[in-house]
């Protein structure tokens, strides 16, 4: 499927999810209608957020986790999964003029036709968004682009729940920080994610087990 296309890709490692307890809320009253946020205008919001260096994501109370690990070794992805369906968002390099989620849409949309999908193109909060049924699984797809960087959210659900799904992952990228860094990656280049301690634990202790990790 390419940089932009769908999650779980051959060759990927998935994990078990882990659970992360019950949290603060992810209630839309307290996330800004203006993020997501580069590092350097992060809110004083009260949130509380995974940090997972590249992203600051704000978890939903009673989300579970799951991180795609490749057998490289990198983290692929992580993806949160909620009542709602299994959401996921990544951060790429983008070039200071923008625009990086407008050109690959179209792309995006030919390789989802090519598998099969039924896709639309829909406005969003941030401009273009993308509708797609494949199968028995709804999937919506939204990008922002933002200072440097790109951050692109996914979430799969069945369709009965589309709108709820489509919902949750606007309230995921508005509460979304995005830290790029300083230095210097070629266009497209996925931001590094690194787990915190615990859960980067939870998968070595999972694979000594003889577990998927």
């Amino acid at each position: 499927m390419g940089l932009f296309g769908r999650r779980g890709r051959r060759g990927a490692e998935e994990s078990e999810p882990a659970d992360l307890g019950h949290g603060d809320h992810f209630e839309g009253s307290l996330v800004s209608e203006f993020g997501p946020y580069d590092e350097a205008d992060e809110p004083a919001d009260g949130l509380s957020r995974l940090d997972l260096g590249s992203l600051r994501l704000p978890v939903p109370d009673g989300a579970q986790l799951q991180v795609e690990m490749d057998p490289a070794g990198p983290v692929r992805a992580v993806h949160v999964i909620t009542q709602n369906g299994q959401l996921t968002v990544n951060g790429y390099a983008a070039p200071r003029s923008g625009g990086l989620w407008e050109e690959v849409c179209g792309e995006l949309a030919a390789q989802l036709r090519g598998d099969g999908a039924s896709v639309h193109s829909e406005a969003g909060n941030w401009g273009q968004e993308l509708a797609v049924t494949l199968g028995a699984v709804v999937l919506r797809f939204i990008g922002v682009d933002g200072p440097r960087w790109l951050l692109r959210g996914v979430v799969a659900g069945p369709p009965e729940r589309a709108r709820a799904s489509a919902d949750a992952l606007r309230e995921l990228l508005r509460g979304t920080v995005v830290v790029r860094g300083t230095q210097p990656m070629p266009v497209r280049t996925p931001l590094p994610i690194d787990l915190p301690d615990a859960i980067a634990e939870h998968i070595a202790q999972a694979h000594a087990d003889g577990g998927p990790g």
